[in-house]
C-alpha cells in the first residue's frame, strides 16, 4: 500500500513555493541521505522549474559495485501549477506525484530493512507556475523549459530502462479510467508488450492490463510540427534505454490544467505497479523487452535510430 505516500507528497506539493531545502528534508525524513537527493533550478522562456532526482541505491546496485540492474522513473509533465490562472494542483502533476511517491514508498522500504536488489532513478521536475497551451479535445499544461532541456536532466544514462510516467487524459483514445501502459519502444521501434510488465498491472490492480496505443508521431521528438498524443514517449528520442509509458488515465477527455481532477486511488495503483516492477528489475525477473527479437528486427530492417533526430539525415 502507498496511499499514505501518495497523500504525503500530495499535499507536500500543492503548493505556489517549491523550496530545495523541503524538498530535500522531505526524504531526508523518509530515509534518503544527502548522496541520493538532486535538486537543480532550469530558466527556460516561460519562467523556472525545479528539477529533481533521487537514487534510491539497492544492496547489489551498480552505485555500490554491483551488477543488479538499474531501472529509472520519471515523473513527466508540464508543469504541477497553473498559477496564476488556477489555484492548486492541475491533473498535469499526477506524473510527479507518482514518480516522487514511489521514491517515498522505496526510501521507507528500505529504511525498514527490505532492501532493493538494484538501484533505482527517480527524476521529475517541479514548477507550480506553468502555463497552459491550446490543445485538442482539451487544453494541455506547457512548460517553462524545453523538452530537450527536460530529458537532458530527467533521463540519465544509468538508467538501464526507463517507465516513464505522465497524465494522460486530454484524448478521446484511452477510455478507461486508472492507468494503462504503452508498448516498449526503443531506438525507433515500437516493440511487442512485454508479457512481465503485463503480469505485474493485473496483479497489482485485480484487473485485466490495459495497453494504451501509440504512434510513429509519439515516439519522435517535439518540435517536428507533428500530432503527438503527449510527452509520455519523449524520453525515448534520447536514450538507447527501452522506454514503456506509465499513463495516468480516465474515461473522459479531462484538461491538463484542471484542477480537483486527480484520482489518489489510480495513483496510488500506479505507485505500486512502478514500485513492483522496479523490485522485479533489479532482480533480473522482469524483462522489458526480447533482446533477441529486438536484435532481428534491426538486422532484417536497419535502424530506426533516424525517428529520434527532428529530420532525416540526407
Amino acid at each position: 500500500m502507498a496511499l499514505k505516500q501518495v497523500i504525503e507528497v500530495y499535499e507536500f506539493l500543492d503548493s505556489p513555493v517549491i523550496r530545495e531545502s523541503e524538498i530535500k528534508e522531505f526524504f531526508h525524513s523518509h530515509g534518503l541521505d544527502e548522496t541520493e537527493i538532486e535538486t537543480r533550478k532550469a530558466v527556460g522562456d516561460e519562467g523556472e522549474t525545479l528539477f529533481v532526482k533521487i537514487q534510491v541505491k539497492g544492496k547489489a546496485g551498480k552505485s555500490k559495485g554491483g551488477k543488479a540492474r538499474t531501472i529509472g522513473i520519471i515523473g513527466r509533465l508540464g508543469g504541477i501549477g497553473a498559477r496564476p490562472h488556477k489555484i492548486g494542483l492541475v491533473s498535469d502533476a499526477d506524473g510527479a506525484i507518482t514518480a516522487l511517491a514511489a521514491a517515498a514508498k522505496l526510501a521507507e522500504t528500505r529504511k525498514k530493512g527490505d532492501v532493493l536488489h538494484g538501484d533505482v532513478i527517480i527524476t521529475t521536475h517541479l514548477c507550480p507556475y506553468s502555463p497552459i497551451i491550446p490543445h485538442h479535445p482539451v487544453p494541455f499544461m506547457g512548460s517553462p523549459v524545453s523538452v530537450d532541456v527536460m530529458n537532458s536532466f530527467e533521463v540519465d544514462e544509468r538508467m538501464e530502462a526507463i517507465l516513464s510516467i505522465d497524465t494522460t487524459k486530454g484524448n478521446r483514445i484511452i477510455n478507461h479510467k486508472g492507468f494503462a501502459i504503452s508498448p516498449t519502444v526503443k531506438d525507433g521501434y515500437i516493440l511487442r508488450v512485454s508479457e512481465d510488465l503485463l503480469d505485474i498491472m493485473q496483479i497489482v490492480t485485480g484487473k485485466l492490463p490495459v495497453v494504451f496505443p501509440i504512434t510513429t508521431q509519439d515516439i519522435t521528438p517535439y518540435g517536428n510540427e507533428v500530432y503527438h498524443l503527449n510527452s509520455i514517449m519523449q524520453p525515448t528520442t534520447v536514450t538507447p534505454a527501452p522506454v514503456v509509458g506509465v499513463a495516468i488515465t480516465t474515461e473522459v477527455a479531462v484538461p491538463g490544467s484542471a484542477t480537483g481532477a486527480s484520482h489518489s486511488i489510480d495513483i496510488e495503483m500506479a505507485v505500486r505497479f512502478v514500485v513492483e516492477v522496479a523490485k522485479a528489475f533489479g532482480e533480473g525477473a522482469c524483462s522489458i523487452y526480447d533482446e533477441k527479437e529486438f536484435e532481428r528486427l534491426v538486422s532484417l530492417y536497419g535502424s530506426l535510430e533516424h525517428l529520434k533526430t527532428l529530420a532525416k539525415k540526407s
